[in-house]
């Protein structure tokens, strides 16, 4: 369609020139990086907000509200698509992803934000005006009239199928997960209506930044003396930033004595480190390290007890974030890229041996919440291989007497539950640890003896960690 800005214009109607409003210009970047490239709306937003408060264009208000923007339009894109759809007449395929993108911000601050219809609808405009052109902002225009015609509530009655037709449409729609997701979370927590939404809807949360205090490096009171620090809810070594926070502003975190670090991930490096042993516990190896978030805190609780971590990891580049990671660890340590699979490492080397293996990350998605849009059920058997030859190479590499640490971002049962009970199948000199005492104070594990923590019960990623000790 051509720029109507080219057509003769009526007489006393002077053209007007768009606005650039910074802050939707930039988040509109965002989601067409996010959807062109594929890339990660945590791994592009960063740089783009960097160089706009360079530029002078960005305070901590702008910075806030496009943040704000990116995400909470990538965490709703399924129930907005639904709304979307039911107020055009073609298919959504048949509208052009940038449209789409400006009509999904347009619709995130009419049904998911505090701002003014009238503000939403005439700034969705504008955005449209300068990254569309006048002719497609015209039906940008339309479109948004329509969805704020009503609010979420009642834009769900209307476009959710009901719950007792197809519970689990039901549930995708209105809390913004593809159907099969909703349906292996399910299977997951075991059934029960209440369980699934509340898991659902913390999926759609803002997570807290969390932070780990490298033991001998950094404290928890240091880092609690930052602005609204709170202490963290199960980890010893974890400091909570309440109020989002900018981890870059801290200096232990500038200096590597201190990370960015779920406390579901630290927990899970706290049990292998806690996990009783037979015999010495000297040498313990993390052999899917990057990027080095666990390995950094099980190479300084190692240095405490005299014990040396050997951090492998196959992509180089990643292997080269682990390093950065543990650089400065006040024990020796080793970094090396290789092959979990095939390690260049002797059978029964090590005490102690974590595996945190690829996955698909559903445990994750508060955190990445379009990867939720781009997993498929058959990535599933494609990480299984992977996931099964992880564990049964941990398994060969622990002594016997010494622990293993299963562990996965994912609370899928195909890569947590199947994955464990089929390869200690081919290795019946082995025991399952009951994991749950070695996550003390932490409740709502489950019979175990696996444990898996979720966001709405423990305010965690959906971490999976089984233990598992040679015994033969």
């Amino acid at each position: 369609m051509s720029d109507t800005s080219r057509r003769p214009r009526k007489p006393g109607k002077p053209y007007r020139r768009p606005k650039k409003d910074p802050v939707r210009v930039l988040a509109f970047e965002a989601l067409r990086a996010v959807d062109e490239r594929d890339a990660y709306a945590n791994l592009v937003l960063p740089p783009l907000l960097r160089k706009a408060r360079e530029q002078g264009d960005f305070d901590g208000r702008d910075a806030a509200l496009a943040t704000e923007l990116v995400y909470g339009t990538l965490r709703r894109q399924g129930t907005y698509d639904a709304v979307i759809a039911a107020c055009v007449d073609r298919p959504l395929r048949e509208v052009d992803p940038p449209v789409l993108d400006v009509l999904s911000l347009g619709t995130h601050q009419l049904l998911g934000t505090r701002i003014p219809t009238h503000a939403a609808v005439s700034a969705s405009v504008e955005l449209a005006r300068v990254v569309l052109g006048d002719g497609r902002a015209k039906f940008v225009n339309a479109v948004l009239r329509k969805v704020a015609q009503h609010d979420l509530d009642g834009w769900l009655e209307r476009v959710a199928p009901p719950y007792d037709d197809d519970p689990e449409d039901h549930l995708a729609v209105v809390h913004s997960h593809p159907r099969w997701v909703v349906s292996a979370l399910w299977d997951s927590l075991g059934g029960g209506r209440a369980g699934i939404e509340e898991l659902l809807a913390a999926d759609n949360e803002r997570p807290e930044v969390t932070l780990v205090a490298r033991p001998g490096r950094a404290t928890t009171e240091e880092l609690l003396r930052e602005d609204a620090a709170e202490p963290g809810r199960w980890s010893p070594y974890a400091v909570r930033l309440t109020e989002g926070g900018e981890p870059g502003a801290v200096e232990a975190v500038r200096e590597g004595r201190a990370g960015v670090q779920d406390e579901g991930s630290q927990l899970v490096a706290l049990a292998l480190a806690n996990a009783p042993l037979e015999g010495p516990d000297e040498k313990w190896l993390d052999g899917c390290a990057g990027p080095g978030g666990k390995a950094a805190l099980l190479a300084a609780l190692a240095a405490q007890r005299g014990a040396t971590l050997l951090a492998s990891e196959k992509q180089p580049h990643r292997a080269g974030l682990v390093a950065k990671a543990l650089h400065g660890n006040p024990g020796p340590y080793q970094v090396i890229a290789a092959d979990g699979t095939r390690p260049p490492w002797r059978p029964g080397t090590f005490d102690r041996v974590l595996v945190d293996v690829p996955c698909t990350g559903l445990g994750a998605l508060r955190r990445r919440p379009e990867a939720r849009w781009r997993r498929r059920p058959e990535d599933l058997d494609g990480f299984a291989p992977l996931q099964r030859g992880l564990l049964r190479t941990a398994l060969e590499s622990v002594r016997v007497g010494g622990v293993v640490g299963y562990a996965t971002c994912s609370p899928h049962l195909a890569e947590t539950r199947a994955v464990v009970s089929d390869v200690l199948k081919q290795f019946p000199e082995t025991e399952l640890v009951d994991a749950r005492p070695l996550l003390p104070g932490v409740p709502d594990l489950g019979e175990g003896p696996d444990v898996q923590l979720w966001p709405h019960v423990h305010g965690t990623d959906a971490m999976y960690l089984a233990v598992i000790r040679r015994v033969g």
